[in-house]
């Protein structure tokens, strides 16, 4: 079996561009590593490729689950092995790429995951103590504390997940990591950029139509880019608040993915080029086969 090119690095540094690129050139097809790419209807936040943007490339995992389906790492794990053995099998390459670490790190390394069965109603928690012990398990789900049903549910779904090997930093399949990167500030005026443009492409109205959901989805509570709208809706935000927030919430989210990605894979890392974004990719194409 050939190595799983791995794509990863902090969000708006040409990731799905390489991939799709590399795809072309290796006969490869796609596994999103994206964790709300998943989804459907979550589009211009998620900064999913359109159909357009995916050249006629083969991509697997994304918009297979309605917003207000719960999906998790285990989740993922099962789905993407199943399509690593599917593309293999018909002598094609795997690529993944994005920026969710823990998905694609469950999906490539030996963790195992037991799903339970028990069902606590958390009587004796208050609505802040249940958001307490959420945040615990995902600091970047953001439910509201007088939301209990929805605080339970999920709270329920995470305790009956739990990482039970110790193995978990033995990898199963022969991969290749390539991290793209840049300045810190330059990685941090491009998030900026971007989220202007995700405003000016019609994100406002994206989520407006998700409004009635939010009571119900796991998801719009906790992605970047879509939890911040809650208290639009449903608080004192201005659209100007919610926009300051997603910036924010997006850097210090790349600052976490670096972390992550540098601890967690054999990584080579790239500085782009984005003026001449066609010399990063000939320069790993290269290396791919070195």
């Amino acid at each position: 079996m050939k190595p799983i090119i791995v794509i990863i690095g902090p969000t708006g540094v040409g990731k799905t561009k390489l991939s799709i690129e590399l795809a072309k050139k290796l006969d490869a097809e796609i596994i999103n590593g994206d964790s709300v790419s998943i989804y459907k209807h979550l589009d211009i936040g998620s900064a999913k490729p359109s159909v357009e943007e995916r050249e006629g490339i083969v991509h697997h995992l994304i918009d297979i689950r309605e917003v207000v389906d719960e999906y998790s790492v285990y989740d993922y794990q099962q789905d993407a092995r199943k399509v690593i053995d599917d593309i293999t099998s018909r002598g094609k390459r795997v690529i993944i790429v994005g920026g969710t670490g823990l998905y694609i790190k469950a999906a490539l390394y030996n963790y195992v995951f037991t799903k339970g069965t028990i069902h606590n109603s958390y009587d004796h928690l208050s609505g802040e103590e249940l958001l307490k012990k959420i945040k615990e398990y995902d600091k970047d789900i953001d439910i509201h504390p007088n939301n209990r049903k929805r605080l339970v549910r999920v709270l329920n779904k995470l305790e009956n997940q739990e990482v039970i090997t110790n193995e978990k930093n033995v990898c199963l399949y022969p991969i290749q990591v390539i991290g793209l990167t840049a300045e810190r500030e330059v990685v941090y005026e491009r998030i900026n950029q971007r989220v202007d443009v995700m405003i000016e492409n019609g994100l406002l109205d994206e989520v407006s139509s998700l409004k009635q959901y939010y009571s119900k989805s796991r998801v719009l509570n906790s992605a970047i880019g879509y939890k911040e709208f809650y208290n639009y809706f449903f608080g004192d935000w201005s659209l100007d608040d919610v926009i300051d927030k997603i910036k924010l919430n997006s850097r210090h989210y790349a600052k976490r993915q670096y972390t992550f990605f540098n601890h967690q894979f054999p990584t080579q890392w790239y500085d782009v080029c984005f003026e001449h974004f066609d010399r990063t990719i000939e320069e790993i194409y290269t290396d791919i086969y070195m």
